[in-house]
């Protein structure tokens, strides 16, 4: 829901809604938590593509009632139970604002409960297959989870490759050794 007003501390809203889902799928396990992200990201899809229907959801003038209707209408027949009466509390709470985020973050949830780590990867130049392969297979030994990594290329940071693993950058570029360097010098 791209349309969605984020507003501060949203994030650890959203992980705190995407923990108690993930927490409700541990606790049956008649629950495929794959198929609750599947329906997340459904839903999430569908009102994306609908402008009016994004601004229908996250209209505090629009009831809470008035947007159950809709809920009802659109996913109740289409979503597992567990996700549509998820859908309901969230539209209870006035939280459907946070959909999209919550989604992410019981993705997140997903992926470290099935110990894959996504990490970006920032090279000079395009890798080729095997040297991908190579470094996925370094990670993933190195960091032991089943690494998923996001190839980019950065001719500005001239050698060398910067990895972002959770929002922690580690920096083997050329350039920033340079810039190390550089500093080194000035001090003296």
């Amino acid at each position: 829901m791209t349309s969605s007003v984020q507003f501060k501390g949203s994030e650890l809203i959203a992980k705190r809604w995407a923990k108690a889902l993930m927490d409700l799928a541990q606790e049956d396990g008649g629950i495929s938590k794959d198929d609750i992200l599947a329906n997340l990201k459904d839903i999430n899809e569908n009102i994306a593509s609908s402008k009016e229907l994004a601004e229908t959801l996250i209209n505090p003038v629009v009831s809470e009632e008035e947007k159950q209707v809709v809920l009802e209408k659109l996913f109740k027949t289409r979503v597992i139970p567990t996700v549509f009466n998820f859908l309901t509390v969230l539209n209870s709470k006035g939280r459907l604002g946070l959909l999209e985020a919550i989604t992410d973050e019981f993705q997140k949830e997903l992926e470290e409960l099935k110990n894959i780590l996504r990490v970006s990867v920032t090279s000079a130049i395009e890798l080729s297959e095997e040297k991908k392969n190579e470094i996925r297979n370094r990670l993933a030994q190195k960091l032991e989870k089943d690494v998923v990594p996001s190839w980019y290329v950065d001719s500005d940071i001239i050698g060398g490759l910067i990895f972002n693993i959770n929002e922690t950058i580690v920096d083997n570029s050329i350039k920033h050794r340079l810039e190390n360097l550089g500093k080194q010098i000035i001090k003296g």
